[in-house]
């Protein structure tokens, strides 16, 4: 059973649902009178940008775009796979992008450049969690929903090989789980 994987659970239902309504808030403060294009990084993101998306009260298109730099591992291998792209145009449209977890930086740090040269009007990005301790790009994230060490979170629409997603609450995976990858 997936709960039997589950070392601990680090966020609850209840307190997801209290970052993402801050979240959304902030985000429809800075964006008051525009019109915001959220590019949802696939996969992980998705349960996140749903639900933050009825917190926003200006008007959001909405795209997704698929990047990885994981595979099947639990660590970023620093190369960046743009496995799909957008479908919108960005140029002269304020880009927010939506990632579930930054960990490395790697993917966000290309995504970002990637928007700008592409002309965007503006970029920012908002995350749902961050793992400033594993860093490696000195990256602007201007709405992190909170701040967590370093442990291999999965639910909420984060994952280990596809699996966990499902879960409404981030938890802790059992590094058993993990260690044989």
């Amino acid at each position: 059973m997936l709960k039997d994987d589950i070392k601990e659970i680090m966020i609850d239902e209840e307190k997801i649902k209290e970052i993402v309504s801050d979240l959304g808030r902030r985000i429809s403060e800075d964006y008051a009178g525009k019109e915001i294009l959220m590019v949802v990084v696939l996969k992980g993101s998705v349960i996140f940008a749903a639900d933050l998306m009825r917190y926003i009260d200006v008007p959001v298109k909405l795209d997704f775009l698929q990047a990885s730099s994981y595979g099947s591992g639990t660590k970023s291998s620093g190369i960046i796979n743009i496995k799909r792209d957008l479908e919108n145009d960005v140029m002269g449209r304020h880009v927010l992008i939506i990632e579930d977890i930054v960990d490395s930086g790697n993917t966000l740090a290309a995504l970002k450049r990637m928007m700008s040269e592409r002309q965007a009007a503006s970029v920012k990005i908002c995350s749902f969690l961050s793992k400033p301790s594993r860093r490696e790009q000195d990256i602007e994230i201007e709405y992190i929903g909170m701040d967590i060490p370093d442990e291999f979170v999965v639910g909420y629409g984060m994952d280990f090989n596809e699996a966990y997603r499902q879960l409404p609450y981030v938890g802790v995976l059992k590094p058993q789980v993990y260690a044989s990858v």
